[in-house]
């Protein structure tokens, strides 16, 4: 099989790569120059029906490999991920503006996800009671649901389309991609790599597009599942749609994260979790640390601390400077929109303390780092989800009331607190609204084998990915009541 290489983006269906006929397609740049470097075509229902059709027929027959043999493609995909790592990683920064750091974290938490789901056997095990009536025993088993889609964002191109489909795959299900218009190389490799691990012809697909092709894949009869991660307006559609057509959707949406830096913290390990947590990814994450609530002289200290920081941060080109701890965000619509909303915060009476429009003139897509001071909870960058490297720090007076703004954002995706008080901590974890919570943790996102358990407007659904709610999302349980005592065989003529 050749290698897909092409300016144009191909489709993977059947296990072949093709070219749609349509004439419409999204520029992928390297937002690091503004340079275009591949064109994603925009597919439409016609592309999602001959994914459907191939991994329809796929299904047949994988869903009845044995998951010892289902797990061992993982485990040869896993092998590949790692003698591919640098490869991935460089495709990644490339299409993304992340640093090579980070886009390494990105790799290596999708690995952790295909490590969880090399355990399959074990983890879809189902259970048994003997005698759970008189001469009947009792059996559940776990199977797979079918074919499942999973509709993913720019900002993780390697680690959120794992989030899903090494799980969906594992699990006997067919998986169909439809992976960010703005980033289709990185999915593009890993196709290769699934491939090249052993998996048939139709088990994953991949598609592209926009809307039209997500509201395809959300109202196709042939889909049992939609997984999603995107902005919360984007979520709640696909919810809304996907559950109108009887299928089962987790939708994952956007945050507004806070972090409470009480007095008694300690500074220097809180200022290192604070940058990173907010400049991180040039803060195009769901669990970007957005609102910074410094309480008493915790705030002075961290607010000064953090203006120092960064005007130390060197925002450059992260494909060609490796100095470079920042980088771009993902392109010119991303940077106007940030920028706005900056000039807004300025009207609305903020205090702005850095200021990172003075880039926008820098080749390719970039803002820099940016610092607000006395925001009001009632603000616009208070209330609305940036996704940029965009930090608006509020001064509520005491812990009370930390809890009380964060808790009316109507996000619920993560919350943190830098103390050395057990007490303000407990209190903390056990009132904040929220999925994720964090104690002197700048970014308490979960490993492989917890569920990414975003709340609220941050999260569509019941079951979560990854984790164990992963495996529960892409089965469903059978239950067997089974009697075979001698008087049974004896009336039916044994």
């Amino acid at each position: 099989m050749a290698t897909a290489t092409s300016e144009q983006v191909p489709l993977l269906l059947g296990g072949e790569w093709v070219h749609p006929k349509t004439q419409k397609f999204h520029d992928v740049f390297n937002p690091s120059t503004g340079e275009v470097i591949a064109q994603t075509p925009m597919c439409g229902a016609e592309e999602v029906d001959a994914a459907v059709a191939a991994a329809t027929k796929a299904f047949t027959h994988w869903r009845q490999v044995p998951a010892l043999k289902r797990a061992d493609v993982m485990h040869k995909f896993r092998q590949l991920l790692e003698a591919n790592f640098e490869e991935l990683a460089q495709i990644v920064t490339r299409e993304n503006g992340k640093t090579l750091a980070e886009a390494r974290g990105d790799v290596q938490r999708g690995l952790e996800v295909v490590d969880f789901a090399c355990g399959v056997a074990h983890l879809s095990k189902g259970e048994t009671v003997p005698q759970v009536a008189h001469e009947i025993d009792g059996v559940t088993m776990r199977e797979p649901i079918g074919v499942c889609a999973g509709i993913t964002p720019f900002n993780f191109p390697a680690m959120v389309p794992m989030w899903m489909f090494p799980l969906a795959i594992a699990c006997g299900n067919c998986f169909i991609l439809k992976p960010s218009e703005k980033v289709p190389l990185t999915v593009i490799r890993l196709g290769e790599l699934l491939i090249e691990a052993g998996l048939p012809a139709g088990v994953f697909s991949i598609v592209h597009g926009g809307r039209e092709v997500v509201d395809a894949l959300c109202t196709h009869s042939g889909i049992a599942s939609v997984s999603f991660v995107g902005s919360s307006r984007v979520a709640e559609h696909v919810y809304a749609l996907g559950c109108k057509h009887g299928k089962r959707v987790q939708a994952a949406g956007g945050a507004k994260n806070v972090m409470v830096v009480m007095p008694d913290a300690e500074m220097d390990s809180t200022l290192r979790a604070v940058m990173g947590a907010s400049f991180g990814c040039s803060g195009q994450r769901c669990m970007a640390g957005s609102m910074l609530m410094g309480i008493g002289a915790g705030g002075d200290e961290i607010q000064a601390r953090t203006a120092e920081a960064i005007d130390a941060l060197k925002v450059d080109d992260t494909l060609s400077n490796p100095e470079a701890q920042m980088g771009p965000v993902i392109d010119r619509a991303a940077r106007d929109r940030i920028t706005q909303l900056i000039g807004a915060g300025v009207d609305e009476g903020a205090t702005l303390v850095r200021d990172g429009r003075n880039l926008a003139d820098k080749p390719g897509f970039y803002v820099g780092p940016t610092l607000f001071d006395q925001v009001q909870p009632q603000m616009q960058i208070a209330t609305e989800e940036i996704f940029g490297p965009v930090l608006s720090m509020l001064r509520p007076q005491n812990l009370e009331e930390a809890i009380q703004w964060a808790n009316q954002n109507g996000y619920g995706n993560g919350a943190v607190i830098f103390t050395s008080s057990g007490a303000a901590a407990r209190k903390f974890a056990h009132e904040i609204q929220c999925g994720m919570v964090g104690v002197n943790v700048g970014v308490p996102a979960p490993t492989a084998i917890f569920a990414f358990s975003g709340w609220n407007r941050s999260f569509f659904g019941d079951l979560h990915v990854q984790g164990q709610e992963g495996i529960l999302f892409y089965t469903r349980q059978k239950l067997v009541l089974s009697r075979w005592d001698a008087n049974y065989q004896r009336t039916q003529g044994w």
